[in-house]
């Protein structure tokens, strides 16, 4: 069954799922897109300290 994402909430799902299986990294970097879409701040914060490690994030240069 393939995976949908359309809110901060299914994003951290996976990252749950992801860090259940071992895959940290994977699971990093959806946390990362769940908090970055969730509007309040602290939250986004709750979520990030959730899940531990470095951005690895490579963002596109102007």
């Amino acid at each position: 069954m393939p995976l949908c994402f359309n809110t901060a909430a299914d994003y951290l799902e996976a990252a749950r799922q992801m860090a259940d299986t071992g895959r940290p990294t994977l699971a990093r970097l959806l946390a990362e897109e769940a908090a970055d879409r969730t509007s309040d701040p602290a939250e986004a914060s709750r979520i990030l300290n959730e899940f531990t490690g470095s951005s690895l994030r490579q963002e596109d240069s102007p």
